[in-house]
């Protein structure tokens, strides 16, 4: 049997596991919800207080970003135009940060993406 794989974008939390259920109950096995970014890690610790100097970089601090692997990547996050303070995002929507991945039989696909879209999803 033939299969879409089906890559959505959602903007909530709630949106995206309110689509992973209303799949898992139409039939589809195969639902999975990830957070996903920009910059890699799981960001650092909200408590991080910038007085006490324990900053391992620019890009950790104002990126909310951790760099397990090493400097290169921090410096290159440091360099982006957030980083400053200076940048605007102009009219730009907030980018979806969440990604629900649905494995679906080929002729079920349609009834799969409208129930993504129903909760807000972008296919």
């Amino acid at each position: 049997m033939k299969e879409r794989n089906i890559l959505a974008g959602f903007r909530s939390m709630d949106d995206a596991n309110k689509a992973a259920q209303q799949l898992k109950q139409a039939g589809f096995q195969t639902v999975q919800v990830d957070n996903v970014g920009q910059y890699p890690g799981e960001g650092v610790p909200a408590y991080m207080n910038p007085i006490t100097g324990r900053i391992p970089s620019l890009g950790d601090l104002t990126q909310g970003a951790d760099f397990p692997t090493g400097r290169d990547a921090s410096v290159m996050a440091a360099a982006d135009p957030a980083a400053s303070g200076m940048a605007d995002k102009g009219d730009d929507p907030v980018r979806p940060t969440i990604l629900l991945t649905a494995v679906v039989p080929e002729n079920r696909g349609d009834e799969a993406v409208n129930i993504i879209r129903s909760c807000n999803g972008d296919v």
